[in-house]
């Protein structure tokens, strides 16, 4: 029993000594690190000056490497997308569209617009001694204006509209395309609607169909904002011989181009000299074919050569039932006896 408790003293004394021996050695090994360290340390600090302490250099290290990674990469950034983008790319779409608009405006009206206060003195007039010319009758009653058939634009469409002719708006009276225009160079093979049952003819097949006892044509208000007087002449002298030749007891009647207010927009198109002008023409088509001409335009037109203000419908272009019943009352004054 003694040896026993003698050995286990001795063995717990190997254990201590061992732990010490070993603690021992690892305090060396953690002197010996330390002192490397600070010689390591203390060699950068040897080159510039030997008599500085080895704790000094590793504060002045450290600082110059942070801010050589923060200087350089981020304000070279930034400016760059700032600079370049923004200012490059909002004058292009601003500049281009402006100078586009005005160079397409003056396009509208193409010709110079007529002076402001126009002398109808200056326009261009008909030959009142022409045979073709309708002179003033005594009034011919509604009878005449019953029996005629109007073929026309959109000037010819207000008949209906206003309802002034014989079964108002209802009337059979009026010839014009669905649209309620009809373009004197359209003339050809444009369709009107036939009022007698609703159909779609062409302008011939309506003549020969209904073979009226007299028409009054009113086309040519928009051929000549770019028509000239040979194709003018041409168009109208095409329609109104194949009616003759369609219908030969027809009369035809040219009326003339009715004038035009002074707040009308499109002036540099359709203006009273370039109308006043084409009515000289549809006499010579009147004088060339048989047809007569009905001056319509001398009780329109006001002293100061516009369409006076009373006279039209609010765009200074179409009449309104007061000149539409002027142009009724002067068509019964000048009759074809």
């Amino acid at each position: 029993m003694k040896r026993h408790v003698i050995f286990c003293i001795l063995l717990v004394l190997i254990l201590l000594l061992t732990v010490f021996i070993v603690r021992m050695g690892a305090g060396k090994t953690g002197s010996g690190e330390t002192g490397a360290a600070e010689a390591t340390a203390s060699v950068p600090s040897a080159a510039p000056s030997p008599s500085a302490a080895p704790g000094t250099p590793a504060p002045t290290t450290e600082p110059s490497k942070e801010p050589a990674p923060e200087a350089t990469p981020e304000p070279t950034e930034e400016p760059a997308p700032e600079v370049t983008p923004a200012p490059s790319e909002e004058p292009a779409p601003e500049v281009t569209p402006e100078p586009a608009l005005p160079s397409e405006e003056p396009t509208e009206p193409p010709v110079t617009p007529p002076p402001e206060r126009p002398n109808p003195g200056g326009y261009a007039q008909i030959d009142r001694s022409s045979p073709a010319i309708l002179q003033e009758t005594e009034d011919m009653g509604q009878a005449y204006l019953d029996q005629i058939i109007f073929l026309g634009d959109s000037t010819t469409y207000g008949m209906k509209y206003y309802g002034v002719l014989s079964g108002g708006k209802d009337t059979k009276q009026v010839w014009t395309p669905e649209s309620g225009t009809l373009t004197l160079s359209y003339q050809g093979f444009a369709t009107i609607v036939y009022p007698d049952d609703g159909s779609e003819l062409t302008i011939r097949e309506a003549v020969e169909k209904k073979k009226p006892a007299m028409m009054v044509i009113t086309l040519g208000v928009n051929g000549v904002s770019f028509m000239g007087r040979e194709d003018f002449i041409s168009e109208y002298t095409d329609l109104v011989t194949d009616i003759m030749d369609l219908s030969p007891d027809t009369k035809v009647i040219i009326q003339s181009i009715f004038p035009v207010a002074s707040h009308y927009e499109y002036l540099g198109s359709i203006n009273n000299e370039k109308i006043c002008l084409a009515n000289t023409w549809l006499l010579e088509v009147a004088e060339n074919t048989g047809a007569r001409y009905l001056d319509t335009i001398s009780v329109l037109m006001g002293d100061d050569g516009w369409l006076p203000q009373a006279y039209q419908n609010g765009d200074g272009l179409h009449l309104n039932t007061e000149s539409f019943n002027l142009v009724l009352n002067y068509i019964r004054t000048h009759g074809w006896t």
